[in-house]
């Protein structure tokens, strides 16, 4: 007998044979595989992916009698002989790195062995177990000429490594869930029909409200008449065939709950399987989970998963290039998120990265995508320099993978196709009743610019000339310092909302303002550009840190938010914040500043979309005439390799980073619910997967730079917990004095002890 995995217990009658495992892992990769067209070929990727597994030394291994050896590219080396050089590899490279992850097809560099000189190495056995008979060659080899480029058909490839990395782990999870005698949680009851109808319900309570508010304040009546008719015919655009769309509504529109509807029905009418809503902050993620759950009475059913709570960490698959072990447990044991519930609410980070990625903890979810809805909200958000390659995969999600994308932005970019820039999208969608005319109903503010470079005390003296104000800024160490100087000089407690307070803390922030501002209550925030988007609050005065003028138009969406103020009602003042006490816009953010500064001085109407689209053709359309809209040449690194399927993709998942990966999430002791983190810290040590734990620590996370809390980490601030199961997954902050009550945490100096708490 042949074995795949073993039981602890050395009882051989518990062990799983390998042809009941390829059998499983065939079945449902195939399914898997099936919505985008390819299910043979996700068929042959399960019933290959551990042939090595007959191997002598490999039985001797599961043993415990000897090394391990490798046991996955004997699965490749049939790929490509069964299946021919010029489509195998599509199936080689995913066999090859279903446990190490996705390789480079050739070349010499990268930490994985390029998969060509694998093939070419490889002296073992080429049979496969009885009972196991790959699909016929002209059953999987469905022809690719539709697939006319290498960015496409290197993303089938990632497709069918996705189905190849979810089937094992699944099928794996449940071989030693039933060992154990466990039960597996996966999936939920509720669908997207369900949702939609839920969602309908709500906003017809919505309506009722909006009516109610009208009648006691007719000031609201044009507002909330716009929002009605927006939704209608929004709604009214869900008939239309999957694909490309945009949504251009100006900000207090109601795009968020117009957007969701729209996806919902959508997809109920199209047959898709789960919205997909992308946005380009954590902090936004978690606000807009929050607006989603209340509106579904669902919690179930709405998936959060962003860099506070990613389960699939790099480290588990770099670290282990053999992530399966002896008895093959520790694969099982690997919390990785496959996506797999109607509604899922990620940051553009973790999508856009997922999709180029090689790693398997990344890419297992990526299946999952075929046959969705994904909204991308804030849409103008689109990093610069991957711009192009983030249009190819747009467009290839839609032309190849059954997916309709929304572009849903107040700023629409200039992502069309036109003789200036070949490389936008065609055939885009508006969805929105005359976006122009939207514009001019929606005019709530208007904008001044505060002269010169003004220093703190020139702001602090600004905000105190209106009772109930919200100034913006750039960074949390701005925002902390301003909070700071406005603290010292008024007499009302300022508010400080930045992502140094984890989520449940910025929702009880935000839940005083909000109860301020209804009642008229002196109230002055200082806050990150967290709040200028998801966040349903609006100030008579808004002062905003020059930005991209995106972002601008984002803070005024905080001003006059529903028309209470009547038309231009609501102030907006930017302002151009010194150098010298480090408060000017980060690296990554002064091109946009810049190009904003340069579209203001020379229009009188800086949110009219007239300056909107002169903005994004300085920041797109001469970039990409000068090719800095694909810094690393991504896409000609695929199209060069478009015939021999030899994918750089170890290459690719290095360079494609929408941003460094310069923070890491730290657990705090939120008082209101130090109860409840406690137990779920003390529960990590008792589970196999933590992802229902990790979950439900979200709300308590705060992301500090990498070096912040590898600090906090060496002089005891902070403690992993159980690093023997998790590494640094779960960092919790142990020094409790440095999480401030009004300021959240501070990690500058990792040794402070507050004298009244009692510590010395």
């Amino acid at each position: 007998m042949l074995y795949a995995h073993s039981s602890r217990a050395g009882d051989y009658e518990s062990w799983e044979p390998l042809v009941t495992h390829l059998l499983a892992v065939a079945e449902l990769a195939q399914r898997f595989a099936t919505p985008f067209g390819f299910g043979m070929a996700g068929r042959a990727l399960g019933l290959l992916h551990d042939v090595g597994k007959m191997a002598e030394a490999y039985q001797l291994y599961i043993k415990g009698q000897g090394p391990s050896p490798d046991h996955s590219t004997a699965g490749a080396v049939i790929a490509c002989d069964r299946y021919g050089k010029t489509w195998g590899p599509l199936l080689a490279g995913g066999i090859a790195g279903h446990h190490a992850g996705l390789a480079d097809g050739d070349g010499v560099q990268g930490e994985l062995t390029p998969l060509k000189s694998r093939l070419e190495r490889f002296k073992g056995d080429k049979r496969w177990p009885e009972g196991v008979e790959p699909p016929p060659a002209e059953l999987v080899r469905k022809s690719l000429k539709h697939l006319d480029s290498g960015f496409r058909r290197s993303l089938l490839g990632r497709m069918l490594f996705s189905c190849l990395i979810d089937a094992d782990r699944l099928a794996t999870e449940a071989f030693y869930a039933h060992l154990n005698q466990q039960q597996v949680q996966r999936g939920c009851d509720s669908d997207v029909a369900m949702l939609r109808d839920r969602l309908a319900e709500h906003l017809e309570g919505l309506s009722a409200r909006a009516r109610a508010d009208v009648t006691a304040d007719p000031a609201l009546g044009p507002v909330n008449a716009l929002r009605a008719r927006v939704l209608d015919h929004v709604l009214s655009q869900a008939e239309q065939e999957p694909g490309l769309f945009s949504l251009t509504v100006p900000t207090g529109g109601g795009k968020t709950l117009v957007s969701l509807a729209f996806a919902l029905n959508h997809a109920v009418r199209w047959g898709k399987r789960r919205v997909i809503y992308v946005i380009p902050f954590t902090s936004i993620v978690e606000q807009t989970a929050d607006v989603f759950r209340k509106a579904l009475g669902d919690d179930d059913a709405v998936l959060e998963h962003h860099s506070g709570f990613d389960p699939a960490r790099d480290w588990q698959d770099a670290r282990d290039k053999d992530a399966e072990g002896r008895d093959g447990g520790t694969k099982a044991r690997l919390a990785a998120e496959n996506w797999d519930r109607p509604l899922v609410v990620t940051t553009a980070v973790q999508f856009f990265e997922s999709l180029f990625s090689n790693r398997p903890g990344k890419c297992r979810k990526l299946h999952n995508i075929a046959g969705s809805v994904i909204i991308l909200d804030e849409a103008q958000t689109l990093p610069q320099p991957l711009l192009r390659p983030c249009l190819k995969l747009i467009d290839a999600l839609a032309r190849d993978f059954g997916c309709t994308l929304v572009l849903c932005t107040a700023t629409q970019p200039a992502v069309s196709s036109s003789k200036l820039f070949a490389d936008g999208l065609d055939g885009v969608r508006e969805l929105a009743p005359d976006p122009v005319g939207l514009y001019r109903e929606l005019k709530r503010v208007r904008v001044e610019m505060l002269p010169g470079r003004p220093d703190m005390a020139t702001l602090v003296d600004a905000m105190r000339t209106e009772p109930q104000c919200l100034t913006i800024v750039n960074s949390r160490r701005h925002a902390a310092d301003l909070y700071t100087a406005l603290k010292t000089a008024t007499d009302d407690e300022p508010r400080l909302l930045t992502t140094a307070l984890c989520a449940d803390h910025r929702r009880a922030v935000l839940a005083d303002i909000r109860e301020d501002l209804a009642n008229r209550r002196p109230v002055r925030v200082v806050a990150t550009s967290l709040v200028e988007a998801g966040v349903d609050i609006s100030f008579p005065l808004v002062m905003r840190a020059l930005a991209g003028l995106d972002s601008v138009a984002q803070a005024a969406g905080r001003c006059n938010r529903h028309g209470e103020l009547g038309t231009e009602g609501g102030r907006v003042l930017l302002f151009d914040p010194t150098e010298e006490e480090g408060h000017g816009p980060p690296a990554d953010l002064k091109v946009f500043a810049q190009t904003a500064a340069q579209v203001l001085s020379r229009t009188d109407d800086p949110l009219g979309l007239d300056a909107i689209r002169a903005y994004f053709q300085e920041l797109y359309w001469k970039k990409g005439l000068s090719g800095a809209l694909d810094r690393h040449n991504i896409l000609k690194m695929l199209h060069d390799r478009a015939d021999t399927l030899l994918f750089p993709y170890e290459t690719v998942s290095r360079l494609f980073r929408l941003i460094d990966d310069t923070q890491a999430p730290v657990i705090v002791p939120y008082k209101p619910a130090a109860a409840k983190i406690a137990g779920l810290v003390r529960d990590l040590s008792f589970v196999s997967s933590p992802s229902a734990i990790a979950r439900q620590l979200q709300p308590y996370l705060v992301q500090v730079p990498i070096r912040a809390r590898k600090r906090l980490l060496e002089t005891k601030a902070a403690e992993p917990v159980r690093p023997d199961l998790y590494g640094d997954q779960f960092v919790l902050l142990t020094n409790n004095d440095l999480y401030d009550a009004k300021a959240g945490l501070r990690w500058d100096d990792p040794t402070y002890r507050d004298i009244g708490s009692g510590f010395m």
